[in-house]
């Protein structure tokens, strides 16, 4: 396949060996409010680290990154994004963020799990373990899951009211109670943890791995429940609907996968497969309310697939099309409201909009900052009056790690197609045998030219 000759930027990454060996380097700008809207916007210039004498040198301030329309020429432009910190450490990659409680987890290649305050990521302190390589962080509440090189997940309560406090509650597996028979758990994963997902109405941790299995952890008792083979290669997401327990996974074997909890047996059933294309998929989103439910898949061909679920009380999702715009792999995606977060291998960060009631996107902003590929991302919510505000933090595999503000402006509902008709990169005829899309859906799409690729 075309994929597998294509030159990965993941190779580039040694050629600048004086970015990834910059010394220690913190740069914070205060965000100016926006009194008005009509003022001059200049683009942002982007970020280089710079030469400081001694690793321990203290915060070098850079230049304060002004705000910035969206460099792309829509018909109407709709959004602000602001560059407000820009971290960088001698730590190694950054593989994982999580957002709780007003503060920020970034785990690393090192052994430190580092805490910084929202907004402005004044470092608020770490926890440490004698276990680097933490791919993966959830946090929920005040409790916080981080997945280690030893395969294991650590569970941890923090505090913020009075400082930054920590504390490790548990380990899972437990260790076992046979002193001489140690690494005879067969509950533990055999390869790397690369996500976890939380299911709060029935308190289960869901884990997936390189081991190509997904386990299931009961947190009250520190139990798993269930364990089964999802994928044939390495699991890279997962996610749980909160409103009906479903769970979503996806793989580098090129599909993303849903199951359904049996909740008397707690064992789960796959339901669907979702496989609109033969490459790796490495990042899922899920945008859900009351009357709608979109799953996004980010593939390594720099495409984001996306699927609509049926509005009957069904597990059925149906293809509504992909977004494009991304020259290279999509590695990460968040989505809150109507907006959906994507950072690639390309170094950038796109913001998209899915219009109401409808499956047209619209890109709104490309996030142009990093020097790598954008290994990880999270967002949050964040309104001001009228103005619908984002706080956008992003971590690239040049060691840096990005905190963004973004406003969405008050706009004119305009109908965008998300992609480009004249594209026949995609067989019609191909969607008979998609075991994805219903019979009635085919039919849709074959009898009408609008949904010529």
């Amino acid at each position: 396949m075309e994929y597998q000759f294509r030159r990965s930027l993941f190779n580039f990454i040694d050629e600048d060996r004086d970015d990834v060996r910059s010394p220690t380097q913190i740069s914070m700008e205060s965000h100016p409010e926006m009194r008005e809207l009509n003022l001059q916007f200049s683009h942002a210039v982007p970020y280089s680290p710079t030469r400081i004498r001694k690793q321990m040198a203290p915060p070098s301030p850079e230049p304060e990154s002004p705000w910035t329309l969206s460099p792309l020429q829509t018909p109407s432009p709709s959004l602000l994004y602001h560059c407000i910190a820009s971290l960088h450490r001698h730590e190694g990659h950054i593989y994982s963020i999580a957002v709780s409680k007003g503060v920020v987890f970034t785990g690393s290649d090192s052994n430190r799990i580092r805490a910084w305050r929202q907004p402005d990521c004044m470092e608020r302190g770490y926890l440490k373990t004698n276990r680097g390589a933490v791919r993966a962080i959830l946090a929920y509440g005040k409790t916080l899951f981080t997945a280690h090189k030893d395969h294991k997940i650590r569970v941890w309560n923090f505090t913020v009211s009075d400082g930054f406090r920590s504390k490790k509650i548990s380990s899972l597996p437990r260790k076992s109670s046979f002193l001489l028979f140690p690494r005879t758990n067969t509950q533990q994963h055999r390869d790397f943890i690369s996500c976890m997902a939380y299911y709060e109405a029935e308190g289960l941790l869901y884990t997936g791995s390189y081991d190509k299995t997904v386990k299931v952890w009961r947190v009250s008792d520190k139990k798993c429940v269930d364990s089964f083979v999802a994928h044939e290669d390495n699991i890279n997401a997962i996610l749980v609907n909160q409103d009906d327990g479903c769970v979503f996974t996806c793989s580098s074997d090129g599909s993303a996968r849903i199951w359904r909890r049996l909740y008397r047996e707690n064992s789960h059933t796959l339901t669907m497969i979702l496989k609109f294309q033969p490459f790796p998929v490495h990042a899922l989103a899920l945008s859900s309310c009351f009357n709608y439910c979109f799953l996004y898949s980010g593939s390594s061909d720099g495409t984001i697939n996306f699927w609509e679920k049926e509005r009957s009380v069904s597990y059925r999702f149906n293809h509504g099309g992909f977004l494009q715009g991304h020259r290279f792999a999509v590695l990460c995606l968040v989505a809150i409201e109507k907006l959906i977060f994507s950072g690639s291998e390309d170094t950038t960060i796109r913001i998209w909009r899915r219009e109401e009631g409808s499956c047209y996107h619209e890109c709104l902003a490309v996030l142009d900052g990093h020097r790598g590929p954008v290994r990880c991302l999270a967002a949050c919510l964040e309104m001001e009056k009228i103005v619908m505000g984002f706080l956008v933090y992003s971590a690239s595999l040049d060691q840096t790690f990005k905190v963004w503000r973004v406003k969405v402006l008050p706009d004119e509902k305009i109908c965008f197609d998300y992609l480009d008709r004249s594209d026949s990169r995609t067989n019609i005829t191909e969607y008979e045998t998609n075991p994805v899309l219903s019979p009635s859906w085919v039919e849709k799409k074959l009898q009408s030219n609008s949904f010529q690729y």
